[in-house]
């Protein structure tokens, strides 16, 4: 997987995109996590929740419990896949900072976030702190209410690793939005399928009929570490016990979604003062007619 462009961005770039732009608001839960519980605009709510997960199952998580599916979106750090199961900040209260300022700590690792809705765009600001050169993995797993007919754009054909594939433990490289079979970029109706891949990319757009939410992301000014995309494209196939549909979408901090399994280039590392970080920006527009970009 080619990382060298994706390195160093600078921040706050432009978020584009065809349509106009309509007002997207946030809300989280610091005490559940840093979970992000709505992202939306007058029109609709972008974040899915999981009918079959009752409020209390989230409510009552404490670190180390298996990771609970509730839907919404959820702060991964420093791993997507266990161990520990979508990591260790997820189900730990953070510190309430106010004016969108939240705070956890999480073994050798402090995360700091700001949130807020600035002219129309969310935007994400996060540090991170710790030990120098630690190597870690930080991902915004947003879950998506889409319709059948939904797309995600990611711009060329960029290097996909399709993960836990074609068994569990195992990678296969592919090119976007291939799948090994199944199409990334395209959902349609329940088909029994379940992918994780990752995406050399910085950029997504996710088109619902008349509604696109663009995605930007980087890292910050003086800090080098490769970002990407994690796509989770579960048509009913998954779990095995009780499937169900789910459409994840992860602007990640880092090239992979295991911590123990990645390669040192494919790790987002702390630089010398112990430091890094990492912005994410999301716009919604609205168009009669969302052409592909």
């Amino acid at each position: 997987m080619d990382l060298a462009g994706l390195r160093r961005r600078p921040a706050g770039p432009g978020v584009t995109g065809p349509g106009a732009g309509r007002p997207l608001a946030v809300r989280t839960d610091p005490a559940l996590g840093g979970r992000w519980t709505s992202l939306a605009t007058p029109e609709r709510e972008w974040l899915w929740r999981n009918p079959r997960v009752p409020a209390a199952a989230r409510a009552g998580v404490a670190p180390g419990d298996p990771f609970v599916d509730a839907g919404g979106g959820e702060e991964c750090l420093p791993t997507i896949g266990g161990p520990s199961d979508h990591g260790e900040v997820w189900s730990r209260p953070w510190s309430d900072g106010g004016d969108g300022a939240a705070r956890v700590r999480a073994g050798n690792l402090a995360l700091s976030r700001r949130l807020r809705a600035d002219g129309g765009v969310v935007r994400a600001r996060y540090t991170i702190d710790g030990q120098p050169g630690a190597g870690l993995l930080h991902a915004v797993h947003l879950l998506l209410d889409l319709g059948p007919d939904a797309r995600l754009e990611v711009p060329g054909r960029p290097d996909t690793l399709v993960v836990e594939w074609p068994e569990p433990g195992a990678t296969t490289a592919s090119t976007w939005p291939d799948g090994r079979g199944v199409p990334l970029d395209v959902l349609g109706p329940d088909d029994g399928t379940a992918r994780c891949a990752v995406v050399a990319t910085d950029r997504l757009d996710v088109v619902d009929g008349a509604d696109r939410l663009a995605l930007r992301w980087g890292v910050g000014p003086g800090y080098a570490a490769p970002v990407s995309l994690v796509v989770w494209r579960n048509l009913g196939g998954w779990p095995d016990d009780g499937p169900y549909r789910s459409v994840g979408v992860e602007p990640m901090l880092g090239a992979e979604t295991n911590l123990d399994r990645a390669a040192p280039d494919r790790l987002a590392h702390l630089d010398g003062r112990g430091r890094l970080e990492w912005w994410l920006d999301a716009r919604a527009t609205r168009a009669a007619q969302n052409l592909p970009l």
